[in-house]
């Protein structure tokens, strides 16, 4: 029989519920990124992404055509100034493919530096 007394096995159950459960959702949390990096990898997201701004002047939105010097070929920056669609493509563009994801990795990288600069805090006191 329990020993203990009601608020110590309260405390005990509650500690089993907390624990178990938090140390289940580490492990899911552990699995589903395992199996979305082997199994469903983000380079087949990041290629999707990719292809549809890239197809996306194939579609009339936005232009290809020659750069200045006229030795290559890319979007038709200039083609901004002539024409709306152009012109909402390179705004949507730039911010969907240059703002956006540097704001993600400035933040992620922030994140990082601030929980391992805690970490390494949390570390010095002990």
């Amino acid at each position: 029989r329990w020993l203990y007394g009601k608020h110590i096995c309260l405390f005990y159950a509650f500690c089993g519920v907390l624990f178990g459960i938090c140390s289940l959702s580490t492990l899911t949390l552990l699995s589903t990124v395992c199996c979305l990096k082997i199994c469903f990898p983000a380079c087949a997201c990041a290629w999707t992404y990719a292809a549809i701004f890239a197809c996306s002047p194939l579609a009339h939105w936005g232009e290809y055509g020659e750069e200045p010097y006229g030795t290559a070929c890319c979007i038709d920056w200039r083609s901004t100034n002539l024409n709306v669609a152009s012109m909402s493509y390179t705004v949507v563009l730039f911010v969907f493919c240059f703002v956006l994801p540097c704001g993600v990795i400035v933040t992620s990288y922030s994140l990082i530096l601030v929980t391992v600069r805690e970490s390494r805090r949390a570390v010095e006191q002990h």
